[in-house]
């Protein structure tokens, strides 16, 4: 199969979005960055328990992906989620209400409060809303790649037209689940509609993936580009800049489009880059300040500023307030979070197992 890595030649994609749809990227960036940035807080202070892994500076993967599909269609997520879980939330509000209410749901469940998405028992890592088609998050790298395939069969024997996006790092595709998956879904019903999407920071954990900033550093891979594995597998792949959060749109997009047709699964890669360590008691010793600083020089919510205010479609005090809008929703989330009750003490050994009567 033919892979491609470059975009359809034509005008700019920023000319073909609306100016609102192009406000609310950024806005949803904006959001996932003050919330992670707010979560980094409340780790350090104590009063969220627990390892956390934030996903700052990989925000326009998220957004652009999920930008891409519909409220019929299905996400599942990693430990390092709480980006993928956002978007996925926006997309099935419908006022500002909504929007203040996933929010809050949000971080109350990292907070362990009774009013969390999934009553404070899931977590960072383990958010999820079914109804919603956020099938969940999972501390286990790549343990959510054969549930995003397991969904996508579900989906192809309803004839329901859905794609799952299945999101994951470059640490999950040296994982076994990682292979027997895309397998499974290239034979499967002669290809399952999923979209695998590799969010390729560089780093598992402290481990790089090929290029290294620092010499005689151990590396995961040889192959520079997880897009070439989907060669493997006789699947089309897709490689984007991470760092665009229309670039993901449109890449994303064709891989669902196809998917749609029958021609899937797709792998996508999405070059990208983490702010923030693997977790808050990473030494990040494995990376230079040198990288770091000039990854932060591509920031996704830079660039689309900088796009947005080149093209005219949008003025800096406009796009400003957006900013102070996502800022004041993740504050008053912060409000709500910390006035809501945690979950009775008697309930701790409540839903360890499925009810004893028949599932319906």
């Amino acid at each position: 199969m033919a892979i491609s890595t470059r975009a359809k030649k034509g005008s700019d994609p920023i000319t073909q979005e609306p100016k609102e749809k192009l406000l609310d990227y950024l806005r949803t960036m904006y959001e996932i960055r003050f919330f992670e940035e707010k979560v980094y807080e409340l780790v350090r202070s104590r009063q969220i328990k627990g390892a956390s892994h934030l996903y700052a500076g990989q925000e326009a993967v998220a957004v652009g992906a999920v930008a891409s599909i519909t409220r019929n269609d299905m996400i599942t997520s990693t430990h390092r989620g709480h980006g993928h879980c956002g978007a996925i939330g926006n997309l099935w509000c419908d006022s500002e209400e909504d929007r203040q209410t996933h929010w809050n749901k949000m971080l109350a469940e990292l907070m362990g409060r009774e009013t969390g998405y999934c009553r404070g028992r899931g977590g960072s890592m383990h958010i999820a809303d079914v109804e919603k088609g956020n099938l969940g998050a999972t501390g286990i790298v790549g343990g959510n790649i054969p549930i995003a395939v397991g969904a996508a069969l579900a989906e192809s024997f309803k004839q329901s037209g859905a794609v799952v996006l299945c999101f994951f790092g470059d640490g999950a595709v040296n994982t076994g689940s990682f292979h027997e998956s895309l397998n499974l879904a290239a034979v499967t019903h002669d290809g399952l509609p999923v979209v695998f999407i590799c969010e390729n920071n560089l780093y598992a954990m402290s481990m790089p993936w090929h290029d290294r900033s620092v010499p005689e550093a151990p590396y995961a891979s040889r192959v520079r580009d997880v897009v070439k594995r989907a060669e493997a597998y006789g699947i089309p792949g897709f490689q984007c800049n991470g760092m665009d959060v229309l670039d993901v749109k449109e890449k994303v997009s064709q891989a669902v489009q196809m998917c749609r047709e029958g021609k899937g699964p797709v792998l996508v890669e999405a070059r990208t880059y983490r702010y923030f360590g693997h977790s808050l008691s990473d030494q990040q010793r494995y990376r230079t300040k040198e990288e770091l600083e000039e990854y932060r020089q591509r920031d996704p919510i830079l660039l689309l500023r900088h796009r947005m205010l080149e093209a005219g479609i949008a003025t800096e005090a406009e796009m400003d307030a957006v900013m102070e809008k996502a800022r004041q929703t993740i504050d008053e989330a912060e409000r709500f979070a910390k006035a809501s009750p945690l979950p009775p003490a008697v309930e701790l050994f409540d839903d360890l197992y499925v009810p004893k009567d028949p599932i319906e």
